[in-house]
């Protein structure tokens, strides 16, 4: 696909694309706190802010619970904020999480996936934000530095939709992506500037029967995550819910919009589908595991075997729709997960997947593959491993082993 504007290519590892994306998204806030292997994104933020390259706020904070809560504050007066994160910081942010999102404040977050201790792992798999699924943020897994670039700025815009007013993840494998130099076309400032455009804010009626935009500001006082008792806790949840649905057009509405613009496409920026027209075996995946298994798929298609991928980009709000529709044809499915649910009878990923499919009246075979855990590499031929055993589940109608470990010494 054709960009529509003139691009300049830079060499960027994933860290520095997530903030070279936040320098062009004009924003005015930026709270955080360094963990490996986030922390290249701070730092070139700081020196952005320090060089004079942006007009934004840098706050260096005591922890990453309190990062979170000014970014939170920063939000709530209407100020476009972003942050970082990675592995035992996003678990110290536990807390504010809930708080951020339930207090509706789009602030965006990139998070450099990393294990989690103990034993103490500096190395990349999705324990992290798998453990934060349910806190009410969306949550975007990006398969290379390109589309992290890309993803930030369909960040905020997702985010900051009047329909959705919801914080956002972008999820980079780290090291695999934060740390390694690629070629990332970047867009002109401008381009970027009327792409992400001002922050909208909805409006709410005030206590003094005012009707103003929602934002803490003295000259029309209102509170946000106040105490709600059980009289009416649970219909802020459900308000929570119903931006998370609304979500799902949003997110392929703007990633449509800036497909049009960069010439870049991510499937429909819910969903990557690989070879799937016909695949009779089929991985689902996420991040940058994806870019492996297409190349094992061209191997494999030279060889006569129907492959294919399912890669999902957005894992909140899960899409069940464009799954179902996307396995509609496979026979067999391997879902990998890089983080495991203990005691959960399989990963995150798998289980979702499995529940999707579970009231379509052909549904195919799925096994769950546990994988690269600690930043463990996982080859190609392991990859191929995973196919053959999909090739034999279709033959035998059968799945022998319904949770496999890839790797694993045992």
């Amino acid at each position: 696909m054709k960009s529509a504007v003139k691009q300049e290519v830079l060499g960027l590892n994933g860290d520095e694309a997530v903030a070279y994306a936040a320098k062009q998204s004009d924003i005015d806030v930026v709270a955080a706190y360094p963990i490996t292997p986030q922390t290249i994104i701070v730092e070139k933020l700081s020196e952005y802010v320090a060089n004079g390259e942006v007009n934004t706020e840098f706050m260096c904070t005591e922890s990453e619970h309190s990062a979170m809560a000014a970014c939170l504050s920063a939000s709530a007066t209407g100020a476009r904020t972003f942050t970082a994160s990675a592995s035992a910081g996003l678990a110290l942010m536990h807390e504010m999480l809930f708080v951020t999102s339930g207090c509706r404040a789009p602030v965006v977050m990139a998070v450099a996936n990393r294990a989690l201790s103990a034993p103490l792992n500096i190395h990349g798999d999705h324990s992290d934000t798998m453990a934060e699924r349910d806190s009410g943020w969306i949550q975007i897994y990006a398969e290379n530095a390109q589309e992290v670039y890309d993803s930030i700025f369909q960040a905020f815009r997702i985010g900051e939709h009047l329909d959705v007013q919801l914080p956002v993840i972008v999820g980079l494998d780290g090291f695999t992506l934060s740390h390694t130099l690629e070629n990332v076309q970047v867009l002109p400032d401008d381009i970027v500037k009327k792409f992400v455009g001002i922050r909208q804010l909805p409006t709410v009626l005030t206590h003094e029967g005012k009707t103003v935009p929602y934002r803490l500001d003295p000259s029309n006082p209102m509170t946000m995550g106040p105490v709600a008792m059980p009289n009416y806790y649970f219909e802020f949840k459900r308000q929570q819910e119903e931006a998370m649905r609304n979500a799902l057009k949003v997110i392929q509405q703007v990633h449509e919009e800036y497909a049009q613009l960069s010439g870049r496409r991510y499937g429909d920026g819910l969903l990557e589908q690989y070879r799937l027209e016909d695949a009779e075996i089929v991985v689902v995946c996420l991040g940058s595991t994806g870019g492996t298994v297409k190349t094992v798929i061209e191997e494999l298609r030279a060889e006569g075997v129907k492959a294919g991928l399912l890669r999902i980009r957005a894992f909140r709000p899960f899409p069940v729709e464009g799954i179902v529709k996307a396995l509609g044809k496979a026979k067999a499915v391997a879902v990998m997960d890089r983080s495991m649910s203990f005691g959960g009878n399989g990963g995150a990923v798998c289980s979702e997947v499995r529940h999707a499919l579970y009231d379509v009246q052909f549904h195919p075979y799925v096994a769950d593959y546990i994988y690269g855990l600690g930043g463990r590499d996982t080859s190609p031929s392991q990859i191929r491993k995973i196919y053959e055993d999909l090739r034999k589940i279709v033959q035998t109608k059968h799945v022998d082993e319904p949770i496999k470990y890839v790797g694993l010494r045992e």
